[in-house]
C-alpha cells in the first residue's frame, strides 16, 4: 500500500488528498496539518464569501518568474474543472458576472464539503501536527515533527510519496507561517523572493490623509525606478496610511518587489480615468465659463459634485491652488494646474502592509524545477510541490483559490501513479 503524506491542510493540500484517495482507494492518504483545524484560511476567503474560480481564465491572470510554467498548467484546465470539483463534492456554485462563489455565499459551506469528503475517503487528519524535517530514505521519505524551537524533531511516519502544500507567509494567523520553502530548501530548491502581494500600500507623507475613508473610482499605475510595471482600475480606498482597493492590490506584487531591490517605487493616481488630459481640460473651462454668474463662487464650490466632499480640498492642495480663488478670476494656469493633480498624482511608496494584510504572496518555489505536467520536483523523485509555495500568484477574482485546487489535484493524482 502507498502512503502519500501531504504537508499542510489547506485548499491544495485537501484537494490533493482528495484527488490521491479518489485516484488509488487503495492507497493510504495522510494530511499532516501544523493548526488545530484544516482550511482555516479559506473562512476569511473573498471576505468571507470565498471567490472559487473566474469564468476569465487565461495565463496573464497570474504572475511569475517563469510565465512558460504558467501557461504549461492553465493549458491543462478550465474554470469548469473548478467548478465541477466543487460541484462533485456537493457544493452549488452560482455566478456573480465573472466571479463563482458558492450557492450559500458562505466559504465554511466550502470547507465543510471538503472535509465531509476526506472523511468518507479515510483520509488520515493529523492536527497541531508541525514538520520540522523530511530526511530522503530510499526512494521513500522520513517525516519529522516537534514544535518550531524544538532541537530534536521526531520521527512521526514514513512515506513513499511526499506533497508539499504548506502555503506561504500570507496571513500567517491563518497558517502560512512560510515552513515550507525551508522544507523545499532541504531538497535543494531555489526560492524566488517571497513578498506580500494583493495588499495595501503605505504612502510616504500622504497629501490625502484627511481624505481617510473615501472611496472613489481612479487608475493606477505602478513605477520602479521610473518604468511602469503595471496598472489598473476600479474603486480606489483612501487611508490613513496610504491607498488600498482592489486596484491597488492587482498591482502591489510589483510595489513590493521593486521595494524588496530598493528600487525607488511611486504610484500614478488618475482621479478621472475616463477623459484624457485634454478633455477634462475641455471640462473645466466650460464648467467655469458657465459659473461665471456666480461671482462669490470659489474653487472649492467649483468641484462640488465631482468629487468627493472630503477629496476636494487634499486635490487642490496638491494642485497648489486655494480653494477660495473665486472662479471668475480662474487663469489656464490654474485648471492646467488642477488636471495635472487630478489625473497625474504621484505617491512615492515606502512599504506594504505586511504578509499579515496580504491575500497571497508573490514568489516561492521556482518553478523551473518542478514538472508541470505532474508538479513532481525535477530535483527529488517523488516530492511534489502546489499551490501557494510555488513561485506563482494569481490576480483577484478567484484565481488563487483556482491554482491551488488545479495544482494540488495533478500533484494528488500523479502521486499515486
Amino acid at each position: 500500500m502507498k502512503h502519500i503524506a501531504i504537508i499542510g491542510g489547506g485548499v491544495s493540500g485537501m484537494t490533493a488528498a482528495i484527488a490521491a484517495a479518489e485516484q488509488d482507494p487503495s492507497a493510504r492518504i495522510t494530511i499532516l496539518e501544523h493548526k488545530p483545524q484544516l482550511g482555516k484560511k479559506i473562512l476569511v476567503t473573498g471576505n468571507g464569501h470565498c471567490n472559487l474560480a473566474n469564468t476569465h481564465l487565461t495565463p496573464d491572470c497570474y504572475r511569475s518568474e517563469d510565465p512558460r510554467f504558467i501557461q504549461a498548467v492553465i493549458q491543462k484546465t478550465r474554470w469548469q474543472d473548478t467548478v465541477r470539483f466543487f460541484e462533485d463534492l456537493g457544493l452549488p456554485v452560482r455566478a456573480k458576472g465573472n466571479y463563482l462563489y458558492p450557492r450559500s455565499g458562505q466559504a465554511s459551506s466550502v470547507l465543510r464539503v471538503m472535509t465531509r469528503r476526506l472523511k468518507e475517503l479515510g483520509v488520515e487528519i493529523c492536527l497541531d501536527t508541525h514538520i520540522t524535517k523530511i530526511i530522503p530514505k530510499g526512494t521513500g521519505f522520513q517525516i519529522h515533527a516537534g514544535s518550531k524551537t524544538c532541537q530534536s524533531p521526531k520521527k512521526i511516519c514514513d512515506a513513499d510519496r511526499v506533497i508539499l502544500a504548506c502555503g506561504g507567509k500570507a496571513a500567517p494567523v491563518q497558517g502560512s507561517d512560510g515552513t515550507g520553502y525551508d522544507l523545499a530548501k532541504s531538497f535543494g530548491h531555489t526560492i524566488v523572493p517571497v513578498v506580500p502581494a494583493l495588499v495595501q500600500l503605505k504612502v510616504e507623507d500622504s497629501p490625502f490623509v484627511k481624505a481617510s475613508g473615501v472611496r472613489t473610482d481612479g487608475k493606477v499605475s505602478v513605477y520602479v525606478n521610473g518604468k511602469v510595471c503595471s496598472e489598473d482600475s476600479g474603486e480606489l480606498q483612501l487611508t490613513s496610511y496610504g491607498i488600498s482597493g482592489i486596484p491597488v492590490f492587482q498591482v502591489s506584487r510589483y510595489a513590493a518587489k521593486g521595494l524588496y531591490e530598493r528600487k525607488q517605487v511611486w504610484l500614478s493616481v488618475d482621479f478621472v480615468p475616463e477623459l484624457s488630459d485634454r478633455e477634462l481640460l475641455s471640462l473645466f473651462r466650460k464648467r467655469a465659463e458657465a459659473l461665471l454668474r456666480s461671482p462669490r463662487l470659489t474653487l472649492e464650490e467649483f468641484l462640488l459634485g465631482f468629487f468627493p466632499d472630503k477629496l476636494i480640498v487634499p486635490l487642490l492642495k496638491q494642485a497648489g491652488l486655494s480653494g477660495r480663488i473665486r472662479v471668475p478670476d480662474l487663469e489656464h494656469y490654474h485648471l492646467d494646474k488642477l488636471v495635472s493633480a487630478c489625473k497625474h498624482t504621484r505617491l512615492t511608496i515606502t512599504d506594504t502592509n505586511g504578509f499579515e494584510s496580504a491575500q497571497v504572496c508573490a514568489g516561492g518555489v521556482s518553478t523551473a524545477e518542478i514538472d508541470p505536467d505532474t508538479m513532481e520536483s525535477r530535483l527529488r523523485k517523488g516530492l511534489y510541490l502546489a499551490g501557494e509555495l510555488t513561485d506563482a500568484d494569481g490576480i483577484c477574482g478567484g484565481y488563487n483559490i483556482c491554482w491551488a485546487v488545479t495544482t494540488g489535484r495533478l500533484a494528488g493524482r500523479s502521486a499515486v501513479l
